[in-house]
């Protein structure tokens, strides 16, 4: 019994020394984490881009308004918000968006010549590529409602 131990005494040894195989475990260790870390960059670049699109939709069409004379329609500036263009003839700058989820404000003393204007998108929601919550109605989803707006002020060449 003795000479047995003996025996399997060395194989032991040899075993524990062996490395053939660590990499494999090391890489099942790490590859899931290394998967996060890259999916949630990439899911913030891509929120971040949808932000400042929209943001910039936002500023486009209050420039519009301003430099427009007071009584042009809120239509063409939604529709440049949310098209590219006053027509609102192509695809949506960002996909989920639609002119009725364009607000416009004027505010000033004055109802015919305003101050100021402010174009606001609201209701829009970013929908993530890697929604892993399971939803149940707006439960746990992984939606984020993205308002941005712009306020800018009248261009008047009438002195006051």
């Amino acid at each position: 019994m003795l000479k047995l131990i003996r025996r399997r005494a060395p194989s032991a040894r040899r075993f524990a020394r062996d490395e053939r195989g660590t990499q494999l475990v090391e890489l099942a260790v790490v590859l899931p984490v290394l998967l996060v870390l890259f999916g949630t960059a990439a899911e913030f670049g891509r929120f971040f881009y949808t932000y400042q699109t929209l943001s910039k939709a936002t500023r486009a069409g209050a420039r519009y308004l301003t430099i427009k004379t007071p009584n042009t329609t809120d239509e063409k500036a939604q529709n440049l918000v949310v098209y590219g263009n006053t027509e609102g003839t192509g695809e949506p700058v960002v996909s989920g968006l639609t002119p009725d989820m364009v607000r416009v404000a004027r505010t000033g003393e004055n109802p015919a010549m305003p101050d100021r204007v402010t174009v606001r998108i609201e209701g829009y929601a970013y929908r993530p590529l890697f929604n892993i919550v399971p939803t149940s109605g707006d439960r746990g989803s992984l939606n984020i409602n993205v308002d941005p707006s712009t306020t800018m002020k009248f261009f008047s060449t009438i002195p006051s």
